[in-house]
């Protein structure tokens, strides 16, 4: 795998391009607003809704990256598995997950979504932590993207795609609780954390935990995702969604809390992942937590949310150019070594 088309140049996508290309990679980024002269790499400037002009592209590269909005990536990897070339995507909804499952078993190439931050780099994290465990009672994951400064009742900043914020907050949660693998609604099962005597809350937000309910059934007895916000944030949001009804217009919805609570440049991305279990007959537990923020990347200071997504992503498309992932068929990200993916060039910037 040398040369790979990345789909959407916005933060995310155009950091990605980036690390691609200081990673050795052969790239073209698509984008039909994109400025050819703005980036160190090709630019096609085409429709990514048109599989035609996505096929031409498709067949002079050895694979693709959708940093596109989730409800883009089914069109994008029927059009990826036609050409069958690897696809990899940062999606978090689960439909367009199961649509890239089926293509997946008849794929010449890796079918790999959900590899950004949540689902993706949590969830390497968790699978790490639980196989330290002779039997895992527990895995609880929470990822909170946030601003270093908040100001306001609701304590956030919308760094993130409104669509996949909004996706989020309104979907239904898979978890495993009890033993028993369910669903349960999102905004759901509140409750406190504190990361270096700062607190937050966490509730159930849907699509985080990827396929992990799959593979740790029967596993593990309790498995859960939850974001983390400011306190307040939560009472807020669900006045917003269910007692406004905002839920019945999501489009509306993003647009309104993006125009009242617009990006910033000062972001933090906490990672908080426990487990516990047995260990050599003790019960025990292990911990992961990490407060990421801004890095210079290139000579631009990239956002957290930017380079924590980003980076998963990359570090996996390595590993994969290196042999040290399987080339073909559906990628579980609970399959992805940590210490392998900490070990690459992208992926050492979760050790700084």
């Amino acid at each position: 795998m040398k040369s790979i088309a990345v789909l959407g140049l916005g933060k995310v996508g155009r950091l990605a391009a980036q690390l691609l290309v200081d990673s050795g990679f052969d790239v073209v980024g698509v984008d039909s607003a994109a400025n050819p002269d703005a980036f160190p790499h090709k630019v096609a400037a085409i429709d990514v809704t048109d599989a035609t002009s996505l096929g031409n592209i498709f067949g002079r590269v050895d694979a693709v990256l959708s940093c596109l909005p989730y409800h883009l990536n089914i069109g994008v990897s029927n059009v990826a598995h036609a050409a069958e070339i690897h696809y990899f995507d940062l999606t978090e909804d689960v439909p367009t997950t199961n649509h890239i499952r089926e293509l997946a078993k008849t794929s010449k190439g890796l079918m790999a979504p959900q590899c950004g931050l949540a689902p993706g780099f949590v969830g390497i994290v968790g699978a790490d932590l639980i196989a330290k465990f002779d039997e895992c009672r527990s895995c609880r994951m929470r990822v909170g993207a946030l601003p270093q400064n908040p100001t306001g009742l609701m304590g956030y900043a919308f760094n993130w795609s409104p669509e996949g914020v909004v996706n989020e907050y309104l979907n239904d949660c898979e978890v495993i609780e009890s033993g028993e693998r369910k669903w349960v609604s999102a905004m759901e099962w509140r409750e406190k954390i504190f990361i270096g005597g700062l607190e937050l809350e966490a509730f159930t937000t849907s699509g985080g935990l990827g396929t992990m309910c799959e593979t740790y059934h029967g596993k593990v007895k309790n498995l859960d995702y939850k974001t983390m916000r400011y306190p307040g944030h939560f009472d807020l949001m669900n006045f917003f969604f269910h007692e406004l009804l905002m839920r019945q217009d999501r489009k509306k919805a993003g647009e309104i809390l993006v125009n009242a609570k617009p990006p910033v440049e000062e972001d933090i991305v906490y990672v908080h992942v426990a487990a516990e279990g047995m260990i050599n007959g003790k019960l025990s537990r292990k911990e992961f937590v990490n407060g990421y923020k801004p890095l210079m990347i290139a000579g631009e200071s990239r956002t957290a949310i930017a380079w924590t997504t980003a980076g998963s992503v990359v570090s996996v498309i390595e590993m994969v150019r290196e042999g040290k992932l399987p080339s073909k068929g559906f990628l579980k990200q609970e399959d992805i070594p940590l210490d392998a993916l900490l070990s690459t060039r992208t992926g050492s910037f979760y050790s700084r």
